[in-house]
């Protein structure tokens, strides 16, 4: 009898402890949720008002931002380079999240996301890594991705290519 009694309470406080551990995990994921989805409402905010010290802030040392040309893939740097002249002129770009997605790794130092953007361009996809760099989530990669609609691939692969088949070819020949 008094071993059913303690298996029984060891069998509750295990329970009980678990489900603790769960709360506070799933309650600090959401708190690194917001964490992360506040540098990339940020990101946006900072474009669409042209502050090119913030917006820049937000990206690691060491990191890479790829654009919806296949020949935009720049460091920091060469992305800072490029971004400047649209910056000076006070409104780089515009764009509003309408849905994201956010995952963590297990050890809870990186998070990646996608979401799908508003933008000039119509329906944009945001991809990418942040890294938790001390207590600040920075920017490892950004990919930024126009949608193109199932029904309208073949036209859009039509138009392209007199452009791409060239890069293509020269690629492949590398």
């Amino acid at each position: 009898m008094k071993k059913s009694i303690v298996f029984t309470v060891i069998t509750f406080l295990l329970i009980c402890s678990n489900s603790l551990f769960s709360q506070k995990k799933s309650f600090y994921e959401n708190v690194q949720k917001k964490n992360v989805s506040k540098v990339l409402d940020d990101l946006n905010l900072y474009a669409t008002k042209a502050d090119f010290k913030n917006y820049f802030n937000l990206y690691a040392e060491a990191s890479t931002f790829i654009g919806t040309d296949a020949n935009e893939v720049w460091n920091k740097k060469e992305f800072m380079d490029y971004a400047k002249p649209h910056f000076d002129k006070g409104k780089a770009w515009n764009f509003t999240s309408l849905k994201r997605n956010i995952s963590f790794s297990t050890d809870g130092k990186y998070a990646w996301f996608d979401e799908l953007l508003d933008t000039q361009m119509k329906f944009c996809r945001g991809s990418g890594v942040l890294e938790k760099i001390g207590s600040q989530w920075k920017i490892k990669q950004y990919v930024l991705s126009i949608t193109i609609p199932n029904e309208v691939t073949n036209e859009v692969v039509k138009i392209k290519s007199p452009l791409e088949n060239q890069v293509i070819s020269d690629l492949k020949n590398k």
